[in-house]
């Protein structure tokens, strides 16, 4: 039925645009597995003069095809339409038939906006990706005293453009910054001019307006804009071109009277390689910082999402108390760990169709409760240490007690405890052969800073960071 239905919308522009023939390109050009995975699920709903509408199975699907591979679709769909200059994405609904009556009704009207909104289109060769995603709001977004700040800062300006501004917000990864971006551009796009991009994506417009000769559409489309909006803004360190022409969007705007908002992981003043002046900037506005989450959010996360994820899966799963607990207490760091263990506790039930106890979810979350344990090193662990405090390893292990090497050296110290197994005596051999008691002195001067320390608990996380997930960019 559905091919008849495609078959019928396009009945009248077959002579302009061949489908089949445009999926036997994408799976030359992408693979066979990408094409069956993505690109194979979209269908061709209506061909216009200058636009196609595209048909896909869920929103998942659109934000992954949109992210990843929209720029050599358009290029193929080009090859066979040079007058086609914008795709639209379409939801199917059929694909939702799960779905109840309301919610239904809410995908339909979120629909009809995403494809009014153009999420995806050429203009004189300059591509937009609108990432603004209706689901990330404020009403959705769980406050607790760890976020509370970030949360009333970035409702504040939505209603009184400029309050803040720039607007700083950091903080580790999967803490809620970019939820919160998402929720600025959701509540202001009705009514102003709203331009939602990362970072890497804003470096990825700039070279290609280079190499096109285009610069000065680059600069008219970035400076007219009411609200910017640009996440993980630490991935242009090093980029001398980059930050000059940021630079000069950024005071534009400032001077037109435009909201600028700036993710981050980490505070201004730690930008590395970032010119002074934009650190500057960035200083002048409202810097505010998202810690981890402690208990109470955690618990209140999991209850909300437990909720969510049962209504869109259209079943009950009741997990039990002592693992919802077991997961609160156990994951601390993001609450994006967080999230993803409950999706896994939900997959195991509905594959398995029974809910794990305790000891099952374990094992189930084994990875995320000892994530590379087996993998992390005190050797690496003091690397990556050093590199961070810009001190050699010798001077780490040193007996000379600078301030400026002892911080680190019992920061190593408080890692290499939580992050391996290995006893206080051997993690004192690693350290030149220091006293195990030297290392619980140590262990407890740096638990005992983190309850005190903002800046200090953002430093510890950024350094699990990198040791967990060999995150070996610099810092």
């Amino acid at each position: 039925m559905k091919n008849s239905l495609n078959q019928n919308l396009n009945k009248n522009s077959n002579e302009d645009i061949n489908w089949e023939l445009i999926q036997e390109d994408f799976k030359t050009k992408f693979g066979k597995d990408v094409f069956e995975s993505w690109l194979k699920k979209m269908d061709l709903l209506e061909t216009n003069s200058d636009n196609l509408l595209i048909s896909v199975p869920t929103r998942f699907i659109r934000d992954w095809i949109t992210s990843r591979y929209l720029d050599n679709v358009i290029q193929i769909v080009k090859s066979h339409n040079k007058n086609i200059n914008r795709i639209e994405f379409k939801i199917n609904s059929i694909s939702n038939a799960n779905f109840d009556n309301n919610i239904k009704s809410n995908l339909i009207n979120q629909n009809s906006n995403v494809i009014d909104a153009n999420l995806a289109f050429i203009k004189d060769s300059f591509i937009q990706y609108n990432r603004i995603d209706p689901n990330k709001n404020f009403d959705n977004f769980i406050v607790g005293p760890s976020n509370s700040l970030a949360y009333e800062a970035s409702k504040k300006i939505t209603s009184n453009i400029s309050n803040y501004n720039p607007l700083y917000l950091y903080s580790g990864v999967g803490m809620g910054k970019t939820h919160l971006l998402n929720a600025i551009g959701f509540k202001l796009k009705t009514d102003l001019k709203v331009m939602f991009i990362s970072a890497e994506r804003f470096m990825y417009h700039f070279v290609k307006s280079i190499k096109s000769n285009e610069m000065i559409k680059f600069k008219d489309y970035f400076r007219n804009t009411d609200v910017l909006l640009i996440d993980d803004i630490q991935f242009m360190n090093g980029k001398e071109a980059l930050q000059e022409e940021f630079f000069h969007t950024f005071s534009a705007l400032l001077d037109k009277g435009s909201q600028i908002v700036v993710t981050a992981d980490r505070p201004p003043s730690k930008l590395s390689r970032i010119q002074d002046r934009i650190r500057s900037r960035f200083s002048g506005g409202l810097v505010v910082d998202i810690q981890s989450p402690d208990l109470n959010l955690r618990e209140e996360i999991v209850k909300n999402k437990l909720t969510e994820l049962n209504i869109l899966n259209g079943n009950n799963v009741e997990i039990s108390k002592d693992v919802q607990n077991f997961i609160c207490s156990e994951i601390k760091s993001s609450i994006r760990e967080l999230v993803g263990a409950l999706n896994r506790i939900i997959s195991f039930s509905r594959i398995y169709n029974k809910v794990p106890n305790l000891s099952e979810t374990r094992i189930i979350l084994k990875d995320l409760l000892n994530i590379n344990e087996n993998k992390v090193t005190i050797d690496n662990i003091q690397t990556i240490v050093c590199k961070y405090f810009k001190i050699s390893k010798n001077e780490m292990l040193s007996s000379r007690r600078s301030r400026y090497l002892v911080r680190p050296r019992q920061t190593a110290i408080y890692l290499a405890k939580m992050l391996t197994s290995k006893s206080l005596p051997e993690i004192g051999r690693c350290f030149s052969n220091r006293d195990h008691t030297t290392v619980i002195h140590s262990v407890k001067t740096i638990e005992k800073l983190r309850k005190e320390d903002n800046e200090l608990n953002l430093k510890i996380d950024t350094l699990k960071s990198k040791i967990l997930y060999n995150k070996q960019d610099e810092v």
